[in-house]
């Protein structure tokens, strides 16, 4: 007799159910500081970690997705979207969230250069993680307090406080400059979570569509870097998580 039929209930329909995932916003309206830079390289971390990654491209003029296109498919997955208006001349489209994959573990978010206001508040929203780069110049430690402060007078952020931290991009060690950010950063009490070097080795990989951890045991120097930052970010996840 049909299971249904006879009153049993049948097994054979299985519900799937995901986690949402974990959504690092890259962001800092300094242009030149290197967000799409530490956004795919974040995104190849993950990726080469075995999680389901996103990186989604703010910016008008498309690096990331540029970035992506070059990218061999016998490199780990990452899956992209554009989430910029292309009518209307600029802007950005909240609709990709529609168009991202269930079974999707983590969403890096690029943006562009000159977010402020509601546009900023709107990203801020949709991210659990807020990473800022900067590079030791007066004018950039200068504007990255400016846009720390703005940051955290969001509505969103105000609604919803979420973990904070600062990259140091382009960083040439033992120099002035790198001392002066060193000092700099330890004032804004946020974590200054990681130094990434000024080479060249960056650029050479970003355009082939590369990140430093597809390299495996070459340039150990950039993968050893990475740690500190890939390690503070476990941390917060998994204070996410628990929440």
């Amino acid at each position: 007799m049909n299971q249904m039929m006879s009153g049993q209930h049948s097994n054979s329909i299985r519900t799937v159910s995901y986690k949402p995932p974990v959504r690092i916003l890259i962001a800092n309206a300094k242009g030149g500081c290197g967000k799409t830079t530490l956004a795919t390289n974040l995104a190849c971390q993950f990726a080469r970690a075995g999680e389901t990654t996103v990186l989604i491209d703010h910016d008008p003029q498309g690096s990331a997705s540029d970035w992506l296109a070059q990218r061999s498919a016998r490199l780990p997955i990452i899956n992209g979207l554009s989430a910029v208006k292309e009518r209307h001349g600029g802007g950005s489209t909240l609709s990709w969230r529609m168009r991202i994959h269930p079974s999707t573990e983590r969403v890096v978010i690029d943006t562009p250069a000159g977010l402020h206001g509601n546009e900023l508040s709107d990203l801020v929203a949709q991210a659990d993680i807020v990473l800022i780069p900067v590079i030791p110049s007066a004018i950039d430690m200068r504007a990255v307090t400016e846009f720390i402060q703005e940051l955290m007078k969001t509505q969103a952020f105000r609604q919803k406080p979420k973990p904070v931290a600062v990259i140091a991009n382009r960083v040439k060690r033992n120099t002035l400059s790198f001392g002066a950010l060193q000092a700099f950063l330890d004032e804004l009490h946020i974590p200054f979570i990681a130094s990434l070097r000024d080479t060249q080795f960056y650029v050479r990989a970003g355009e082939h569509g590369f990140g430093v951890v597809d390299f495996d045991r070459q340039h150990d120097k950039e993968i050893e870097e990475w740690l500190p930052l890939m390690k503070w970010l476990s941390s917060a996840i998994k204070d996410l998580i628990v929440v």
